[in-house]
């Protein structure tokens, strides 16, 4: 007789030897209506078997009764957590859900399981208070957001999901579906399939000492949240939000350059934007009609006030719903300038809205623009139309509004917390000088979130930390000690004839005729004269025309062993070579402490020769903190590209192990390392690792290409390969 190869005959055959657990696979089993699913059920349950879960948690999985689908995704959902989080874990999670019997659960539990294991008994005793205040399809997202905030900090993960830090309080106060924290990824997803690409939101937290901001705001193409809207109820707050990213989007797609304000004054302003919010909102409405339906509940003004906000709100209605009765001259004389302008001029807001605040000029109504609160509440405040430049024309109000809505936004945008960006290709740094205490912000790089597939823009910040001059000396004598190596570098420079190649006309030989030549040897022959006899056209490599950084990985890993004593006998090494060559190259160490300090000291400048204070530099390398390596790459690929050269190289001295305080799961840095290798190469900038020791070799393939890393066995090797690599690299 043939056993059964099913894994339900399976599961039933290992049972066998556990009378009681086999008595309760028999009951679950004959309680299930869909076959296929039990299959899939049974076969979950084989695997924790095979992989010792323990009896409770098999008895804990057996005894649950539901439909056989909802069963086979929750054990599927069990399996992945006690793969990472152990079985004590699983159970909890399952007793949770038994009690809660709520499908949202089971995402944010795995997530929890897969960055934070010792966090998953937390989460599931405070499930149930999650849930009453996010709802089940907010739990995954409340369980992402303590992640992302707490990072590697362990004591502040095990707060926030025992629900005592102040985040997880904030956001679970602000209701279901609430909060920019809760609803960013559902944003992100909404924002994307209206444009086609991900947009970049970012939260607009209060500033201390300012009211809570009320509107959206946006600057350089990134739209502004506040983190709640002040007054409106929770429930109602993720349709708000869907309504002002929609129309954040409209500025994107169909908005205009910003432009000077001129001579316009506050309230012309005001116009002018009410009229350009109209206008992106029209050609968006062609597009897709239906966020008619989105934005029409906040249309609610009536034709009645005649104060400058009521007007505004009514003007914002009459061009918004063409079934609105407003009698008042003012809004049919608005209404009758947009319909006669073209609606893809986007001059057209500055001068309607020029003409309409004359009139209420002359009616001498009065506006304030530092109280005014655009209506509806779904747009943005507007303030990201205008261009004020050092030489506005505006009323000092509106400059000094637009000055703090800056400064508002620029204290939002270094608080760290947004996920989302533009694609790498268009991601550039954005370039600071405010210093530090020990050190100078040199410029912001995004950062690729492998778990949501998105740009973090401005993700981390890269700062120049002062040099500490070592003693040249002992450098000195750890070279002294490899005469033999230091005289092959020396052979092999003189030797070195690489760089750009270069088109050889009228040649005596060569692969390829030289067309000119030959038609000027067939005139000559024509012409009875001698013909010459260079008439081929070859190639040589003439000049070297190479420029290079090297990147130096001084991360804690690099004390034991003496790796950096032996990184900089080799970089020294090198930097000879390429100094005898006349090859411009920089040499820069790095190491990160979380992502605002992505530490990088300047040992070489381009311009600056490689001579005693350079090698005292290196010599006073000291190691310490961990390995933002995509970073670093970046910031190396930002300096390369305003180096004039043919050919430009990052070569990097590292372990192959990316990792920082604030990345629970290092595969993080690794894919944002391999972004970062291809941005460079997109550029057209050759990157090219070298890894030290065999234990980051699998990780040094995926960032830079089976092809772009060599991983050396031996720490002792390293000064004689670093130089032979960058001749084989530099002849490519």
């Amino acid at each position: 007789m043939l056993a059964d190869t099913s894994a339900a005959g399976r599961l039933a055959a290992a049972l066998r030897p556990r009378p009681a657990l086999a008595a309760l696979y028999q009951q679950a089993w004959s309680a299930m209506e869909d076959e296929n699913a039990a299959e899939a059920w049974a076969g979950h349950v084989l695997v924790l078997l095979n992989a010792n879960a323990g009896a409770t948690c098999l008895t804990t999985l057996l005894r649950l009764r539901a439909p056989a689908a909802v069963l086979a995704q929750t054990a599927a959902f069990t399996t992945d957590i006690c793969r990472h989080a152990g079985a004590a874990a699983a159970v909890t999670c399952l007793e949770t859900w038994d009690r809660l019997r709520v499908a949202g659960l089971w995402p944010g539990f795995v997530l929890v399981a897969q960055c934070a294991p010792e966090c998953v008994a937390g989460l599931a005793a405070n499930a149930a208070a999650v849930v009453q205040a996010v709802g089940g399809g907010g739990f995954a997202d409340f369980a992402a957001l303590g992640l992302k905030a707490a990072g590697r900090d362990k004591a502040r993960r095990a707060a926030f999901f025992a629900l005592n830090d102040p985040l997880a309080r904030r956001a679970l106060a602000q209701g279901e579906g609430s909060g920019f924290a809760i609803q960013e990824r559902r944003l992100k997803l909404f924002g994307t399939a209206l444009w086609g690409r991900i947009p970049a939101l970012r939260p607009l937290p209060a500033a201390e000492g300012r009211p809570p901001p009320r509107r959206t705001s946006m600057s350089d193409g990134v739209v502004l949240l506040p983190d709640t809207y002040p007054g409106v109820p929770p429930a109602a707050q993720a349709a708000l939000y869907r309504a002002a990213v929609a129309h954040a989007l409209a500025h994107l797609m169909a908005g205009a350059p910003r432009q000077k304000i001129g001579t316009l004054k506050p309230l012309q302003l005001a116009l002018a934007g009410v009229i350009e919010d109209a206008r992106v909102e029209a050609l968006m409405l062609r597009r897709f009609p239906g966020l008619r339906h989105l934005w029409a509940p906040y249309h609610v003004a009536q034709p009645e006030g005649g104060t400058a906000p009521a007007l505004l709100a009514r003007l914002s209605r009459a061009l918004f719903d063409p079934a609105y009765e407003d009698n008042h001259g003012f809004i049919a004389k608005g209404r009758a300038l947009v319909a006669a302008a073209d609606p893809f001029d986007p001059e057209a807001c500055r001068r309607i809205g020029g003409l309409l605040g004359n009139d209420l000029g002359q009616a001498r109504v009065q506006f304030n623009a530092r109280t005014h609160v655009v209506e509806p509440a779904y747009r943005d405040d507007g303030l990201g139309l205008w261009d004020f430049g050092d030489k506005a024309e505006a009323p000092t109000e509106m400059i000094d509004l637009m000055v703090e809505a800056a400064r508002v936004r620029q204290e939002a945008g270094d608080d760290g917390r947004t996920e989302q960006g533009p694609p790498e290709t268009a991601a550039r740094a954005r370039a600071v000088a405010a210093p530090q205490p020990d050190s100078v912000l040199l410029a912001r790089y995004p950062e690729w979130d492998r778990t949501q597939g998105i740009d973090r823009p401005d993700w981390t910040a890269v700062r120049a930390v002062p040099a500490v001059m070592g003693d040249i000396r002992r450098l000195d004598a750890a070279l002294d000690s490899v005469p033999d190596l230091r005289r092959r570098v020396a052979r092999l420079v003189r030797a070195a004839k690489p760089g750009r190649p270069q088109r050889l006309k009228r040649q005596p030989d060569g692969m390829d005729l030289d067309i000119d030549a030959v038609l000027d040897a067939e005139i000559a022959r024509e012409a009875g004269e001698m013909q010459g006899e260079r008439v081929y056209r070859s190639t040589a490599l003439q000049t070297r025309d190479l420029a290079a950084v090297v990147l130096v990985d001084v991360s804690e890993s690099t004390r034991t062993g003496g790796v950096l004593d032996i990184e900089r006998v080799a970089v020294t090494l090198l930097a000879e070579a390429m100094a005898g060559l006349g090859d411009p190259f920089a040499l820069m160490a790095f190491a990160s402490d979380g992502r605002d300090q992505v530490r990088l000291t300047r040992i070489k400048d381009f311009a600056e020769p490689f001579a005693p204070p350079a090698r005292a530099r290196l010599a006073g390398l000291t190691p310490g903190l961990s390995t933002r390596l995509g970073a670093a790459l970046r910031h190396a690929g930002a300096e390369l590209a305003g180096v004039r050269s043919f050919r430009r190289l990052v070569l990097v001295l590292t372990d192959g192990e990316p990792s920082d305080i604030d990345v629970p799961d290092p595969r993080d840095l690794v894919e944002d390392s391999r972004r970062a290798v291809l941005g460079l190469r997109a550029r057209g900038i050759d990157a090219f690792g070298v890894v030290l020791g065999t234990g980051g070799a699998e990780n040094a393939a995926r960032m830079f290409g089976r092809s772009g890393y060599v991983a050396l066995r031996r720490l002792e090797d390293l000064p004689a390969r670093l130089s032979d690599l960058y001749f084989r690299l530099s002849r490519r």
